[in-house]
């Protein structure tokens, strides 16, 4: 689903003009991806975990413990920032030509996690990618008219460009190449896709000037890509998976995906250049489909996803789209057919079933109301970290006139997205109308004792001049 997770339609103009399929999340946790957005959408992240859960076993790790998180930025990035989380930005996944490149970026970052990379900075939180540091700051910078200056940063190098945010040592990133390169090798996975990468990043760095030579590498916090690049071919080619393919399903639900992922941050106008409407391809009416309703043609919207549902009556997310055009055009009760098989086809998946339940609020229909409060009760149960779901279950909570459930809805809500002013005082207004010691009450006095404390940290920071964010 796309569509951001707050409720208030100016600060999230996003929805009410772009949102298609992905939920966007702020993100206020104390960790380096803060005050950053995390995209969610429940069939990119079914394909993640699909592309990475035969290297998340080959590294030693359970997939259930190891999350992909999308972050939206488009610059070209991926980084490990304590945990067993990687964050990809959109960028990477939309300058990636196959699936099998973002396997080999997995891959490297899960080198990252297994080898505690994170832990052993001295306790600091610091994230290690792949990325192309001084790029993203100097092409910002040459795109604002300061050419000049936009080359003295990439010439800056990496350190230089963004300093802590990935102060890894090249020997660490070295040894995450090699871990990257196992795990690739013993899942069965051709590491040609992971080559091919490195040097889609060396020919960019060469275009934007970011020095290669040996004389320079000290002012890098990873290896030239020439020298990676070196290696892995080195490595790889010799691994008896070089040759395999990836599975043909596989590759064009990753293509899918990409065109999804570029039809929701592109302009429309890029989009329908990339995708014209002579390419009727899924991943092409995919893309049109976010084009078109970002520029307020649900007309169009809705012909390219009806399209797609008559090609795949059955899958989930072709009637998630179809459903959430309907409902973002004003025509709820229209959206509840799709969204309601999209829902039971997917097996009740979180995200897709907090958007049925909105859709069953939406009508404004006295008899929807029950029904909504079950769907979403199931999607907060299942998936506890979506602050749209829970904002949509006090929504139902208050519609109920059950004040105590809807203030913990909302202290919920309130803390996930980081607003922990607004947490505490909700969590606190739950536990003075719940009984006392039953699981809702025990919620709220939890939630109500990490807001105090984030609070208290908060003003430690501020009277030592420390970071606020």
């Amino acid at each position: 689903m796309i569509a951001f997770a707050s409720p208030f339609r100016r600060r999230a103009s996003i929805v009410t003009h772009a949102a298609l399929l992905i939920m966007v999340t702020l993100v206020m946790a104390s960790t380096p991806v803060q005050a950053q957005q995390i995209l969610r959408d429940a069939e990119t992240e079914a394909l993640l975990n699909a592309m990475s859960e035969p290297l998340v076993r080959a590294a030693g790790l359970r997939p259930a413990d190891v999350h992909i998180v999308m972050i939206n930025d488009r610059s070209i990035n991926a980084f490990v920032a304590g945990g067993q989380v990687v964050y990809i930005h959109s960028g990477l996944i939309e300058q990636a030509d196959n699936a099998n490149q973002v396997q080999g970026v997995i891959a490297h970052e899960l080198g990252h996690i297994a080898g505690g990379h994170v832990i052993r900075t001295d306790g600091q939180t610091r994230a290690t990618g792949i990325s192309l540091i001084s790029l993203l700051l100097g092409a910002v910078a040459i795109a604002a008219g300061a050419g000049e200056a936009g080359a003295g940063i990439m010439a800056a190098g990496q350190q230089a460009a963004i300093g802590s945010y990935l102060a890894y040592s090249r020997t660490q990133e070295a040894t995450a190449d090699a871990a990257g390169a196992r795990y690739l090798s013993a899942a069965g996975i051709s590491g040609r896709g992971s080559v091919d990468f490195f040097m889609k990043l060396q020919n960019l760095e060469m275009r934007y000037y970011v020095p290669q030579d040996d004389d320079q590498a000290y002012g890098r916090t990873h290896p030239l890509s020439g020298d990676r690049v070196q290696y892995l071919r080195d490595t790889y080619s010799a691994d008896q998976a070089w040759d395999h393919r990836t599975d043909p399903e596989l590759e064009a639900w990753f293509q899918r995906v990409r065109a999804k992922l570029i039809g929701f941050i592109s302009e429309p106008g890029q989009v329908l250049l990339r995708y014209p409407q002579s390419d009727q391809s899924t991943p092409a009416r995919y893309a049109r489909a976010y084009a078109w309703h970002h520029s307020a043609h649900p007309d169009r919207a809705l012909a390219e996803a009806a399209a797609l549902v008559s090609a795949s009556p059955d899958n989930p997310y072709f009637l998630e789209l179809e459903g959430q055009i309907l409902l973002e055009s004003g025509r709820p009760a229209e959206a509840l057919s799709a969204l309601r098989r999209a829902t039971d086809l997917s097996n009740g998946q979180p995200l897709i079933a907090a958007l049925f339940g909105h859709a069953l609020i939406a009508t404004e229909d006295e008899q929807n109301y029950a029904e909504a409060e079950s769907v979403l009760r199931a999607a907060v149960a299942r998936d506890n970290e979506n602050p749209f779901a829970w904002y949509q279950l006090g929504v139902v909570y208050a519609h109920n006139g059950d004040e105590p459930r809807a203030n913990l809805a909302t202290a919920e809500r309130y803390l996930l997205t980081g607003q922990v002013g607004l947490a505490l005082p909700s969590a606190e207004s739950a536990m003075l109308s719940l009984p006392p010691s039953t699981p809702d009450w025990l919620r709220a006095q939890d939630i109500a004792l990490v807001a105090r404390a984030r609070l208290d940290e908060a003003r430690r920071r501020g009277r030592g001049g420390g970071d606020r964010s």
